[in-house]
């Protein structure tokens, strides 16, 4: 039996007990609903013995389980509203603070001006599965912030809990094989975001081969479920193509015959996670692996999508912008599904469209004067390269319908990592190759694009 395991057994032991010496009459004696959960949040920040407090927070989490999700806006509308920070304390320890202001009135201040949210979620996180229910209850939230844009206060609180839960110090690194639970494994088919996993035959073919690879980070209060899993391919060259990598025709490569490691798919499994960052750890904790593993490994590379590239253009096309003038007569040619087909307007495309995607990449921003494309802005804030786009790189029909089948390589290159990672965070420069920043000057004149 795992550590963890038998750990997680005397916690549910543990609450069980409590749950039988607390007060059980009086937590059920609460009305359904919001209103009734409403109150076990008020009792359980209130109270002070900690068998209350456990068996308190397994009562929510069982409550807030059981709400209907129609009302999931009303209970997070409650929490921002009064678990908030208790205005009038703070306005004393202000006043306490500014006409002394030590290091002992400054401590006060922080702790006085904490949200009362932040306590309710650490009791929680106490109660056995308390991290794995918090996580869902987040998803919920999510869905409620397109609702009710005023929520994302109370997101703040769980994402400033789980940055600090869910640090790299608590994440373990498993490699997954034919030989990993069978409930983990079918998780994986479950959760691959990227290119999907059709049937248990496909699985076994990217993770049982010799030069195939697949990585995932475990949290100890998550131990059955990956938080976020990469794939690797060991190849002689960076691929430009994934089907050469995903086909179930080719034949096993030996690994020590490798120079290139290529990581061609990474999913984020928990939706509750959302913007809590593991990749960047992963990747590098990836890396550091196989150079111990296969010292012949020299290039780290990915061979990663284009998702919002086909959404980008048709934006563009709507706009009526600049940059599609030189391209537009080739732009009708996509309204056929089969135009990859065809060598002739297969041509005409790539032309028109592989400077348009290098000008996505490397000049459009978002509001916050970042790359638009998030799979870029992963890599590049990783450190990594912007090294090459491949066409017709991924003809299945997701990859054809956001991307026009384009595919990206970032490279890892160690020796530059740092230094590119300073580089777009501090100034947002984005590290290309030659040949991406020249395709970028296949497109229109410079006043003309500025005019777009």
């Amino acid at each position: 039996m795992r550590p963890s395991s038998v750990f997680n057994d005397i916690i549910v032991s543990i609450a069980e007990r409590s749950r039988s010496l607390v007060d059980l009459a009086r937590m059920r004696s609460t009305p359904d609903g919001v209103d009734g959960l409403v109150e076990l949040c008020q009792q359980l920040v209130s109270t002070t013995g900690e068998v209350s407090i456990i068996a308190l927070a397994q009562e929510v989490h069982a409550r807030f389980a059981a709400l209907d999700p129609a009302d999931h806006q009303q209970f997070f509308r409650v929490l921002l509203e009064d678990f908030g920070v208790e205005q009038a304390a703070l306005r004393a320890v202000v006043e306490t603070y500014l006409a002394d202001p030590d290091e002992e009135h400054a401590l006060a201040l922080h702790e006085t001006a904490e949200p009362r949210r932040q306590e309710l979620l650490r009791r929680l996180n106490l109660s056995p599965g308390g991290t794995r229910a918090l996580v869902s209850m987040r998803t919920a939230l999510l869905a409620a912030m397109a609702v009710d844009r005023e929520l994302a206060l109370v997101d703040r609180d769980f994402v400033h809990l789980f940055t600090a839960w869910f640090n790299r110090g608590f994440l373990e690194l498993q490699r997954m094989d034919w030989y990993t639970p069978a409930a983990i494994l079918d998780k994986i088919i479950v959760y691959e975001a990227v290119h999907e996993i059709s049937d248990w035959d496909d699985l076994r073919r990217r993770i049982d081969p010799p030069d195939r690879r697949l990585y995932a980070f475990f949290h100890p209060r998550l131990a059955d479920d990956p938080l976020i899993f990469v794939e690797v391919a060991l190849t002689a060259e960076t691929p430009g193509n994934i089907g050469a990598i995903l086909s179930a025709d080719r034949e096993p490569a030996d690994p020590k015959g490798a120079s290139t490691a290529v990581f061609y798919s990474i999913s984020n499994c928990q939706k509750g996670l959302r913007g809590i960052s593991f990749g960047n750890f992963l990747i590098k904790q990836v890396v550091e692996d196989l150079r111990r593993e296969l010292p012949g490994l020299k290039t780290f590379v990915t061979l990663s999508p284009l998702p919002q590239f086909a959404g980008w253009l048709q934006s563009l096309a709507e706009k009526d912008s600049p940059l599609l003038t030189a391209v537009r007569e080739a732009l009708p040619l996509l309204e056929d599904a089969n135009w990859w087909q065809d060598p002739d307007a297969a041509g005409r495309l790539e032309s028109a469209l592989m400077p348009l995607a290098s000008w996505h990449l490397l000049r459009a921003r978002n509001a916050g004067d970042m790359p638009v494309d998030p799979v870029a802005r992963f890599h590049l804030g990783n450190g990594a390269r912007l090294e090459r786009l491949n066409w017709l790189a991924d003809t299945s029909e997701n990859g054809l319908q956001s991307s026009h089948g384009i595919m990206v390589n970032y490279l890892y290159k160690l020796e530059d990592i740092e230094k590119n990672h300073e580089a777009f965070a501090n100034a947002g420069v984005v590290t290309a190759s030659g040949p991406v920043n020249r395709s970028v000057r296949a497109l229109p004149a410079a006043a003309e694009i500025a005019a777009a």
